[in-house]
C-alpha cells in the first residue's frame, strides 16, 4: 500500500476538477492505497507568501525569503497550515495536482501552496548544501508526481503547431522547475482538452482516463529529465 496525496484547486465543488478528484480517489482506494487530500479552497489556503509566513524573524529590519525560510523551518517555527501541509508531503509516495489551466499555468492558490510549503532545507538549500542537491536529488526524492490539468481549448490548440504553444512546454516550469528540482519523479501529464465544451460523455471518458492513469501511478515510467549529479 501507497500513500497518495491530492492537492486540487477550483472553487467549484461541483467542478470538472473536483469530479476528476473523487475518480483519481476512488480508484486509489480499490487499489488499496491510502489517499490524502489537500483542497485547496475548501481550505481557504492563504495564498501570499509574505511576512507572516515568519512569525519569529531571524533578522527582523530585512526581510530575505531564503534565509528566513529556511529559519523557520529549521526552527519548528513555521506557521501550523504550512506544517500541516508539510507532513502531508512528506508523508506522501505520490502526489497528484489537480487544476485548470489558468493563464497557462497553475491558480494562484496552489501557486501559492508551493511557494509556502516547499521551504528552504525541504525543497532546496536541502541538507544545507547550496545547490548540492538538486534535479533530481533533494528533500523529496523517490516521491512521484503527476500533473493532471483541465483546459478550456482543443487539443489542437496545445500540440505542436498549436496557437497556445505545446502543453509540455507550458508546464514545463513546472514539471521541471518545481517538482524534478527537489527530487520528484515526474510522470507524463495528463490532460483533458477541450473542457469549455465538454458533455456528459466527455466528463465520463475524462474520469475514466485519469482512473486508469492512477491504477499505473507506480508503474510509469517518469519523465527523462537530465539529473544534475550523476
Amino acid at each position: 500500500m501507497k500513500t497518495v496525496l491530492l492537492v486540487h484547486a477550483h472553487p467549484d465543488p461541483r467542478s470538472l476538477t473536483a469530479q476528476l478528484v473523487q475518480a483519481a480517489r476512488a480508484e486509489l482506494r480499490a487499489q488499496g492505497h491510502e489517499v490524502i487530500q489537500s483542497d485547496l479552497y475548501a481550505l481557504g489556503w492563504k495564498a501570499v507568501y509574505d511576512e507572516h509566513d515568519f512569525p519569529y524573524r531571524l533578522d527582523p529590519e530585512r526581510l530575505s525569503f531564503v534565509a528566513e525560510s529556511g529559519h523557520a523551518f529549521s526552527t519548528g517555527t513555521q506557521p501550523d497550515d504550512v506544517r500541516a501541509e508539510q507532513a502531508k508531503l512528506l508523508a506522501a509516495d505520490a502526489v497528484v495536482f489537480q487544476f485548470p489551466l489558468w493563464w497557462f499555468g497553475m491558480p494562484a492558490i496552489m501557486k501559492g501552496w508551493i511557494e509556502r510549503v516547499f521551504a528552504f532545507g525541504l525543497a532546496y538549500g536541502y541538507q544545507g548544501a547550496g545547490n548540492r542537491y538538486r534535479y533530481g536529488e533533494g528533500g523529496l526524492a523517490g516521491k512521484r508526481a503527476l500533473l493532471s490539468v483541465t483546459t478550456g481549448g482543443p487539443a489542437a490548440d496545445y500540440g505542436p503547431r498549436g496557437i497556445n504553444g505545446q502543453l509540455d512546454e507550458l508546464l514545463f516550469p513546472i514539471t521541471h522547475g518545481t517538482l524534478f528540482f527537489p527530487g520528484m519523479e515526474v510522470l507524463p501529464t495528463d490532460a483533458v482538452y477541450g473542457t469549455g465544451r465538454i458533455d456528459a460523455d466527455g466528463v465520463e471518458r475524462a474520469k475514466a482516463g485519469l482512473a486508469a492513469r492512477m491504477r499505473t501511478l507506480f508503474d510509469e515510467a517518469p519523465i527523462p529529465y537530465r539529473p544534475q549529479n550523476g
